[in-house]
């Protein structure tokens, strides 16, 4: 992958998380998972997260982000798009709040250093 496309990847996933925050603000789980707008725009902004580093691959992202179970990020994009229906929002709350920060600084840290 050239150097510009890994960039484009990594601001993607930046920009995606950035709309997560703004859909999601300060919802707790219930008031989350109760809206469906915001569910669905989470849940597609997950998606394209996913496929972005899913395209970075696996060597590329234990570089970028150790800590970050490449595995579960595939898993989790496969069950977005093909398992909607057993989609847990309990899940993708804790993931947007607790998950998505940290992969966010490694992402700008990745970019900083370029």
């Amino acid at each position: 992958m050239s150097s510009d496309g890994e960039a484009l990847r990594l601001a993607d996933i930046i920009d995606n998380i950035d709309a997560i925050n703004s859909y999601v603000g300060e919802m707790d789980a219930e008031t989350f998972a109760a809206d469906r707008k915001t569910v669905d725009a989470v849940v597609r902004c997950l998606q394209r997260i996913s496929e972005a580093v899913i395209r970075l691959g696996e060597p590329r992202m234990k570089e970028i982000a150790p800590d970050l179970p490449f595995h579960a990020v595939r898993g989790l994009g496969n069950m977005l798009r093909h398992e909607y229906d057993r989609i847990d929002f309990q899940l993708l709350y804790v993931t947007v709040k607790d998950r998505l920060p940290d992969l966010r600084a490694a992402c700008e840290r990745a970019l900083a250093i370029r």
